[in-house]
C-alpha cells in the first residue's frame, strides 16, 4: 500500500476546475494508475482533499500501487518546478506503518466522510438514504462505527469536559460541503454531504483499523469520502 500527497496550485484554472467537481477529480486520481482496473478485487483507491487554507489544498491518496501524478502536476501543480527535479508529489510506502499499529496506542486522526442514515418521510414508504446535517448527529454516526472499525475516540481530560454541551470527547466536525453534480453517462444527479472529523483515537483492534485505513469508512468513496489518516500526537 502507498500513501501519496499532492499540493494543488489554486492559482491555476484547471486546479479550481478539478476541486469544484468530485467526479472530475475522481477521474484524475484514477488516471494515475495505468495498470489498475477499478473493478478488480482489492483495487480500492481512496482520496481526500484537505482545505487547510485558500491557497493550501492538499490531495491525499491511499492506493495498492504507486501512482504517477504527472498529469496533475501539468494541469494543477507547478510544472516548471517539477522540471528541475522535484516530482511535484510525494509517495510513501504505507504498509510498514500499518504493520506497526498496536493495540492501545493513541493517534490524532482526520477523516472526511459522508454520514448518512436510512429514514422514511411517511409511514408505509420505503426508507431512503438521507444525510445527517447537524454536527451532533454526524458525530453520533462516527461513534456508532468506532467499535467495528477498531478504534475508540478518546475522552477529554475531566477538567476540559463540558458534558452539558456534549463536549466530552476529543472530536470536532467541520468543513461541511453539500455537493450536487451530474453523474457522467446518466441523466441523474448525485447529491451528498461531506464533512471532516478531526480528533484523537485509541487503537482497540489493529486489524480492523488497518481495514478502515486501506478500505475506507462509509459511503461515497469515489467522491473523496472515507479516507482516514493518522498522525503522531505531539
Amino acid at each position: 500500500m502507498y500513501l501519496t500527497r499532492f499540493r494543488f496550485n489554486t492559482a491555476r484554472a484547471d486546479a479550481r476546475r478539478l476541486l469544484s467537481s468530485p467526479q472530475n477529480l475522481h477521474a484524475a486520481v484514477m488516471s494515475s494508475f495505468p495498470e489498475l482496473l477499478p473493478t478488480a478485487p482489492g483495487a480500492r483507491v481512496l482520496w481526500r482533499t484537505d482545505h487547510n487554507a485558500s491557497a493550501e489544498v492538499q490531495l491525499y491518496v491511499v492506493s495498492p500501487s504507486r501512482p504517477d501524478l504527472t498529469h496533475l502536476v501539468e494541469q494543477a501543480g507547478w510544472p516548471a518546478a517539477a522540471a528541475t527535479g522535484t516530482a511535484g508529489w510525494q509517495t510513501y510506502a504505507y504498509t510498514p506503518f500499518l504493520e506497526r499499529l498496536d493495540k492501545g496506542t493513541c493517534w490524532n486522526f482526520r477523516l472526511t466522510a459522508n454520514p448518512v442514515h436510512h429514514a422514511r418521510t411517511k409511514d408505509g414508504e420505503p426508507t431512503k438514504r438521507t444525510a445527517h446535517v447537524t454536527a451532533r448527529h454526524q458525530m453520533q454516526w462516527l461513534f456508532q462505527r468506532q467499535e467495528a472499525s477498531g478504534f475508540r475516540i478518546a475522552a477529554k481530560p475531566e477538567e476540559r469536559r463540558h458534558t452539558e454541551h456534549g463536549d466530552e470527547y476529543q472530536l470536532a466536525v467541520h468543513g461541511q460541503r453539500n455537493l450536487a453534480f451530474s453523474k457522467r453517462g446518466t441523466s441523474g444527479r448525485v447529491t451528498l454531504t461531506a464533512v471532516t472529523f478531526d480528533g484523537r483515537l485509541e487503537v482497540t483492534d489493529p486489524d480492523a483499523l488497518r481495514g478502515v485505513l486501506t478500505g475506507g469508512l462509509g459511503k461515497a468513496k469515489a467522491y473523496g469520502c472515507g479516507l482516514m489518516t493518522l498522525s503522531p500526537i505531539g
